[in-house]
C-alpha cells in the first residue's frame, strides 16, 4: 500500500436517522446533486441536504440537514432507490414492488400505471437507447421467472418495452444500451436484448457468495468472480484489463477512475485499475452497502452513511513520489491523461517527469533518469546548478519553484563518495553532450556549454578540442581560469586559440601564432582553424589559401584535409589545388600498400577516394600523374588518366588484357561516353568489341565478355556492324537477346523516323496554307497603266507590288525604299512581282 487515494468522511450520523430507535437499519441510499435519500428497514424514506466545505489545508467535511422523511405504508423495508432528475422522481422498490415517488414532496404517484409488482431487483439504464429525455429505461428482474423486462419510465406512468426470456433465474442485472449483464444462478452471460445474442462469461455460485455486477463504463462491467477476483468483462465478452484481488467476501463494488473500491465484512479496500495492485485498506465495520453516485462514492453501515473523498490527484501523485514510488507515480499520471484537460496534463506531466528523473538520480539509475529529463524536457540548468561552480556567475537562471527535488547540490547527495561524485560528473558530460544541440538549450547554450567546457577541463576529457573546435558558445572569462587551473598549459601562454577564434574576430596573427599547437594535438580538429572559419568581412584581411597549404605542409594528414575543403566542398577550380590533392591521395594509396599488414578495406577506401577525384575532376595535371602511375599495378587509376587523353584504346588494353576486368572495362565506357552523344558512345563500346574480338591476343574468357557486352548493351551498338565483326561460327541463339534488343531499337528509331517526318510534312503543309492565305488576288498591268510613284507607263511586267495592291516600277520602289527608312519596311512586306 503506497498510496493514501480516499479520506472517509462522515455525512449523515445515527441521531439524524433514527435517534434511539435501534431496530431501525439503512437498506439502501441514493445521492442526486446535493441531496441524499436514505431507505430504512420500517418502510421510512428521508431526504437530507449535504452541504459540503473544505477547509484551509483541503480537508473536506459535510453539513447535514434533515429536510424531509415519508413512510411507504407497506410495512416491509425499502429495499432499493434510484434517483431520475429529468422527471424529478424517485423510483422505489419495497415488498416486491416499484413505484415511483416525487422527489420533492416523497409522495407516492398515485396515476394508474405506476406500480410494478413481484420485482426481485432492478436497475437503470445509464447509456439508454430511446432518446427521450424525458423517459428513464430501467431492467426489473422478477421473482421466479427466468425473464428479464424492460421497461419505461415517465412522469406519470410505467410503460414495459420489452420482455427478454434468460437460461436460469436472474439474480442481479447491469444494463448497458442494448446490452443486459446478468448474474444467474450458476453463471455471469451477456445479452444483447435487441438482438437476441448471448455471450457465456464464467461459472458463478450465487447460493454461496452475493453476485456483484457493476456497470463501470460504456458497455463494460464489473463482476464478483470465484477466488476473490473482480473482473472486467466487456458487451463483447472479452476482458481488456487485467482482474484485481480482492477480498473472497466482498459484498460491494464501485469504480472512482482509477481505482476500484470493495467492501467487505471489516475493511474498504482500494486497487488500481492501472496495474492492480492494492493501494489503500480502510477499517469499516458493519458495512453493507457501497455505491457510486456521479463521481462520490458512498458507504452506509446499519446505522449511518459516509462518503469516500478521493484527495487531489497532483497530492496522491506527490505522495507517491515523496515515498520514491516512481513508476506507480507515472503509471498513476498517465492513467489520468483522459480526465485533465490536454494542455493543463502536459505541463502536470512534464513536471512529475522531471521530479522522477532527479529521484532516480539520486539513485545513480542514470539510464533512466536521462530518458524521464529528455521526455520532461528538463531545463539542463536545474541539473547543472546541483553541481557547485559550473553555471556561470552571469547566468540568470533560478531553481523551479516548488523545488522538483530535495538536494541542495551535489556534496549533500554524495555524503564524501568521491565515486559517486565521479559518477555524476560523467553522467552530467553524456547528458549536456546529448542536448547542447538542441532546440531546448535554445535561449541557455552559453550556460550549458560553459558547464560543458569546465567538465571537460576538470576531468582532462578528450572531447575538449573537440568542443573548443565546434561552434560553442562558452563564456571565456568563465572557461579560461578552468582551463589554465585543470590543463598543462598556461593561460594566454598557449591561450587556447581555438577558444579564442569562436568569441573575438577571427585575427589572423593569432590564427598563425597558435595553429601549430593545436595541428600537434590533433591535425582533423586543428585544420579546422582554417576549414571553419567564418565569413569574413570586407574589412578584414583574407586568408590566402597558398599560404595555409604553405604552413601545412609537415602535417599531411592536414593538408589533404585543408585540399579537400577547397576542392570538394568550396569547389574552387584551380589547377594547382586539384593537382595536389590527386598527388597527395596517390602518395596515400602507394604508402598503404607498401605498409605490410594494412586492412584490405582502407586501402580500398583510399583507392576509391582517388579515383573518385580522376572521374570527376578536369583540372590536374594529367600526364604528371600518369607519369607517377605508370610503374604501379594501379590499373584503374591508369586507365582512367588515359581516358583523360582521351586515348581509350589504351585505356581498354589496361583494362582488358592486364586488369582482365570485364565489368572494370563496360564501366569505363560508361564513364567516358557520359554527356557524349551517342556516337561517341557507340564508338567507345564498339572499340571494346574489338579488342574482345581480336585474334591477335586470344584469351578464353574474350568470347563469354563479348556475348556478355552485347547482350547488355544491344541499344548502344550499331547492329550491321556487329553482323560483319563477328566469327562466323559463333551462334546466334547466343546473342538472342542482342538482335532482340537491336531489333527493337531499330524498329523504334524506323518509327519515331516516321513520327518526326510526318509532323514535318504537317507543319510544312500548316505553313503552305498560311503562304496562300496571305498571297491575295491577281495584281493587273498593261501599258495603259501608270506607276504610282513616277507615273509612267509600265512597258515591262516586271513590278513591285505596295500595300493595298498598287503596283509601281522595280526601280522605283528600290529608290523609294533608298530614301525612306520607313517606307523601305513596307515595301519589303510586298509579296508579289
Amino acid at each position: 500500500m503506497s498510496v493514501k487515494a480516499f479520506e472517509l468522511v462522515p455525512a449523515v450520523g445515527r441521531e439524524l436517522l433514527m435517534a434511539d430507535k435501534a431496530l431501525i437499519n439503512i437498506e439502501c441510499i441514493e445521492f442526486c446533486g446535493k441531496h441524499l435519500y436514505v431507505g430504512t428497514s420500517d418502510c421510512f424514506i428521508y431526504q437530507f441536504l449535504l452541504e459540503e466545505s473544505a477547509s484551509a489545508k483541503g480537508k473536506v467535511t459535510y453539513s447535514p440537514q434533515k429536510l424531509l422523511h415519508k413512510y411507504l405504508g407497506l410495512k416491509k423495508p425499502v429495499s432499493e432507490l434510484r434517483a431520475t432528475s429529468a422527471l424529478e422522481r424517485l423510483i422505489v422498490l419495497c415488498d416486491c414492488t416499484i413505484m415511483v415517488v416525487d422527489m420533492a414532496s416523497l409522495e407516492p404517484v398515485t396515476s394508474s400505471g405506476t406500480r410494478i409488482k413481484g420485482v426481485l431487483s432492478f436497475c437503470v439504464n445509464e447509456n439508454p437507447v430511446s432518446g427521450d429525455p424525458f423517459c428513464v429505461e430501467i431492467g426489473v428482474i422478477l421473482a421466479k421467472r427466468r425473464t428479464v423486462q424492460i421497461y419505461m419510465v415517465y412522469e406519470d406512468r410505467v410503460q414495459m418495452a420489452k420482455e427478454v426470456a434468460t437460461p436460469e433465474q436472474p439474480c442481479a442485472v447491469s444494463l448497458d444500451g442494448y446490452f443486459l449483464c446478468l448474474a444467474l444462478s450458476t453463471q455471469y452471460i451477456i445479452l444483447n436484448y435487441n438482438t437476441g445474442a448471448s455471450q457465456d462469461l464464467f461459472p458463478y455460485n450465487s447460493q454461496e457468495k452475493k453476485p456483484i455486477v457493476k456497470r463501470v463504463g460504456r458497455e463494460e462491467f464489473l463482476l464478483a468472480a470465484p477466488g476473490g477476483l473482480g473482473m472486467f468483462a466487456t458487451a463483447e465478452g472479452i476482458s481488456q484489463r487485467a482482474p484485481v484481488k480482492w477480498s473472497e467476501n466482498v459484498i460491494g463494488a464501485a469504480v472512482c477512475f482509477p481505482y476500484v473500491v470493495a467492501l467487505d465484512d471489516g475493511f474498504v479496500t482500494v486497487h488500481s485499475m492501472l496495474d492492480q495492485q492494492l493501494k489503500q485498506t480502510l477499517s469499516f465495520r458493519d458495512g453493507h452497502i457501497l455505491q457510486d453516485f456521479e463521481g462520490k462514492v458512498v458507504l452506509a453501515s446499519t446505522k449511518a452513511v459516509y462518503v469516500l473523498v478521493p484527495l487531489p490527484l497532483e497530492k496522491q501523485i506527490q505522495d507517491l513520489l515523496a515515498g520514491h514510488h516512481v513508476e506507480e507515480a507515472l503509471t498513476l499520471t498517465e492513467g489520468a491523461r483522459r480526465n485533465i484537460p490536454k494542455e493543463k496534463f502536459q505541463v502536470m506531466y512534464r513536471r512529475i517527469l522531471q521530479q522522477a528523473g532527479f529521484i532516480l538520480f539520486g539513485n545513480l539509475q542514470f539510464l533512466e533518469a536521462k530518458e524521464h529529463f529528455r521526455k520532461g524536457q528538463l531545463d539542463a540548468r536545474e541539473l547543472i546548478s546541483l553541481y557547485p561552480l559550473l553555471l556561470p556567475a552571469t547566468t540568470s537562471f533560478t531553481r523551479c519553484h516548488p523545488p522538483l527535488h530535495e538536494f541542495a547540490d551535489l556534496n549533500q547527495l554524495a555524503q564524501g563518495d568521491q565515486e559517486k561524485v565521479q559518477q555524476c560528473k560523467r553522467f552530467l558530460i553524456s547528458y549536456l553532450r546529448e542536448v547542447r544541440g538542441t532546440e531546448g538549450t535554445n535561449g541557455w547554450r552559453e550556460d550549458v556549454d560553459t558547464a560543458l567546457l569546465k567538465l571537460y577541463a576538470e576531468e582532462n576529457h578528450e572531447s575538449l578540442l573537440d568542443l573548443l573546435a565546434s561552434d560553442n558558445a562558452c563564456l571565456l572569462p568563465e572557461s579560461a581560469p578552468w582551463l589554465e587551473k585543470h590543463c598543462n598549459f598556461h593561460y594566454y601562454c598557449n591561450r587556447m586559440p581555438l577558444l579564442c577564434y569562436n568569441y573575438f574576430c577571427p585575427s589572423l596573427p593569432v590564427v598563425w601564432k597558435y595553429a601549430d599547437w593545436a595541428l600537434k594535438k590533433n591535425q582533423e580538429v586543428g585544420v579546422q582553424i582554417f576549414t571553419r572559419r567564418p565569413k569574413e568581412d570586407k574589412q578584414q584581411k583574407q586568408m590566402n589559401p597558398d599560404d595555409v597549404i604553405k604552413y601545412l605542409h609537415k602535417y599531411k594528414q592536414a593538408t589533404v584535409l585543408y585540399l579537400e575543403h577547397l576542392v570538394l566542398d568550396k569547389r574552387i577550380q584551380k589547377e594547382r589545388f586539384h593537382t595536389h590533392l590527386a598527388v597527395l591521395y596517390l602518395e596515400r594509396v602507394l604508402s598503404l600498400i607498401s605498409t605490410s599488414h594494412t586492412p584490405a578495406k582502407q586501402v580500398t577506401h583510399a583507392r576509391e577516394q582517388f579515383q573518385r577525384l580522376l572521374k570527376e575532376s578536369n583540372l590536374y595535371q594529367v600526364h604528371l600523374l600518369l607519369d607517377k602511375v605508370n610503374d604501379t599495378d594501379l590499373l584503374v587509376e591508369r586507365a582512367t588518366l588515359h581516358g583523360k587523353l582521351e586515348e581509350h584504346d589504351k585505356a581498354l588494353y589496361i583494362l582488358v588484357h592486364q586488369l582482365k576486368s570485364p565489368s572494370a572495362a563496360e564501366e569505363y565506357c560508361s564513364w567516358a561516353s557520359m554527356s557524349q552523344d551517342h556516337t561517341y558512345r557507340q564508338r567507345l563500346f564498339h572499340l571494346l568489341l574489338s579488342l574482345y574480338l581480336s585474334t591477335n591476343v586470344p584469351h578464353s574468357g574474350h568470347t563469354v565478355a563479348a556475348v556478355d557486352l552485347l547482350n547488355r548493351h544491344a541499344e548502344v551498338f550499331d547492329a550491321v556492324s556487329v553482323l560483319r565483326s563477328l566469327p562466323e561460327a559463333w551462334s546466334l541463339q547466343l546473342l538472342r537477346p542482342f538482335f532482340s534488343g537491336a531489333l527493337r531499337g531499330s524498329m523504334h528509331a524506323r518509327r519515331t523516323a516516321q513520327v518526326a517526318l510526318g509532323l514535318a510534312r504537317s507543319e510544312n503543309l500548316l505553313l503552305h496554307h498560311d503562304r496562300l492565305k496571305y498571297l491575295g488576288g491577281p495584281v493587273f498591268v498593261s501599258e495603259k497603266k501608270g506607276c504610282h510613284l513616277c507615273h509612267n507607263t509600265f512597258s515591262e511586267p516586271d513590278c513591285v507590288c505596295l500595300p493595298g495592291g498598287v503596283p509601281v516600277h522595280m526601280h522605283c520602289a528600290a529608290q523609294k525604299a533608298r530614301d525612306s527608312p520607313i517606307k523601305r519596311h513596307c515595301m519589303n512586306r510586298s509579296n508579289h512581282t
